[in-house]
């Protein structure tokens, strides 16, 4: 070989084993020799990334992760389930409420005339059926307005017989017109007295059964009076005591307040800018701190005006309360469904959970239950739309999810 090749290239190769023990020498020489940093190099993550390629290639190779639970154990770990299948994303208002007495189903139980309380036949708290008897009264007034309307009635009837008796003799031509006129126009008063004194007696509180009544009832009983509730509901106030003077001349007329509480509002105070959103009709969701009670309902008013300290808006909602546990005055948090949108897929935000960094759901087999990890879009709080990882039909765990991950964790730690 020529003399003139064979020195560079022996010079270049022991220059690369000189840099190579000497790490101090300066970047010139380092890059003459080719070890600098314009040194072509692979990425530094380009290992990693044809490492984390590989497990996505054979992901399909890999086997499922079980956790295995038996029928009687999933019961024992309370694990609740439920199909995958389209829902609603729905956007909400959240805001501050009261609970109230829906004013519809308030009743003051009152008296129209004057008397003393003789009876008081409900305790507070006690419930009453509609038209059931809660007091009884004793009073001169209604003593006087039963016995002046026996007498009405008395006096017609035996008008009416003398009337009838002469049209008979007028129509045979033996009694004169006269005497048919006359009687006539007595009939005709006595019947105009009747009335006046029947309406008098419901004037005082009477209604056409206990009217009816009083011709068979004991001269004893004229003056007592029967004060009947005119709803169904509970006792909330008593507002007397046995023996209390009531009716006229600033004296108590209301005996009782009835609530019918199966059904409460809720008075929630709104900020005007989200009113524009809000409408009638639409749904609510009540909640109260401390507890797990949770009530749905619809909102039914939104007032027009706006208040004059606060600049708040009154809107109400009409909840279901047959179990009694909203009792008005209780401080709630109430969320409006303003907007609603569909999705092909949503599960329960209880049913996901998070392992290794991932986004996971635990899917029923006949083997228990597969760690299914899951791509999630949008959310409401309540429930997340599945973009990928579930199929419409399957079973996932939807309460006490967290119980899997632990018994998961438990078995990878084990193995």
């Amino acid at each position: 070989m020529d003399g003139r090749f064979t020195f560079p290239i022996i010079a270049l190769v022991t220059g690369v084993a000189v840099a190579s023990l000497v790490p101090g020498l300066s970047q010139s020489v380092r890059r003459a020799v080719g070890l600098g940093p314009n040194a072509v190099q692979l990425p530094a993550n380009a290992a990693s990334n044809r490492d984390s390629r590989k497990p996505e290639a054979d992901r399909a190779d890999e086997k499922p992760a079980i956790v295995r639970l038996t029928p009687d154990q999933i019961t024992g770990a309370r694990v609740e389930l439920a199909a995958v299948e389209g829902g609603t994303l729905t956007r909400r208002i959240t805001v501050p409420g009261t609970i109230v007495p829906n004013a519809d189903r308030i009743a003051r139980v009152a008296v129209k005339l004057s008397g003393t309380v003789a009876e008081l036949r409900k305790r507070l708290g006690d419930p009453v059926a509609k038209d059931e008897i809660v007091a009884i009264l004793e009073s001169r007034e209604v003593a006087d307005a039963k016995s002046e309307y026996l007498a009405a009635r008395l006096t017609s009837e035996l008008q009416q017989d003398l009337f009838e008796r002469d049209k008979t003799l007028w129509d045979k031509g033996i009694s004169n017109e006269q005497q048919f006129l006359r009687s006539r126009n007595l009939a005709a008063q006595t019947r105009m007295r009747l009335d006046i004194a029947r309406q008098k007696l419901f004037a005082l509180g009477l209604d056409q059964k206990e009217i009816a009544a009083l011709p068979n009832e004991p001269e004893a009983s004229l003056r007592r009076q029967e004060v009947r509730s005119p709803i169904a509901g509970r006792i909330a106030e008593r507002k007397v005591d046995l023996g209390t003077a009531v009716g006229r001349d600033n004296l108590e007329t209301e005996l009782f307040v009835v609530m019918e509480l199966d059904r409460v509002w809720v008075e929630l105070t709104v900020n005007p800018v989200d009113l524009i959103a809000i409408k009638e009709g639409q749904g609510v969701s009540i909640t109260t701190r401390g507890t797990t009670a949770k009530a749905d309902g619809k909102v039914v008013f939104i007032s027009p005006l706006l208040d004059k300290d606060t600049r708040s808006a009154r809107v109400v909602a009409e909840i279901a309360n047959s179990d009694g546990v909203w009792r008005p005055g209780s401080f709630v948090t109430a969320a409006i469904a303003v907007e609603e949108q569909s999705v092909q897929l949503a599960i329960p935000i209880s049913a996901i959970q998070t392992i290794g960094g991932e986004q996971v759901v635990f899917v029923r087999t006949s083997e228990g239950f597969e760690k299914r990890p899951v791509v999630l879009a949008r959310g409401d709080g309540r429930y997340a739309e599945v973009v990928s990882g579930l199929r419409a039909g399957e079973t996932v765990a939807v309460v006490n999810s967290f119980a899997l991950k632990a018994e998961f964790l438990k078995t990878e730690a084990e193995d």
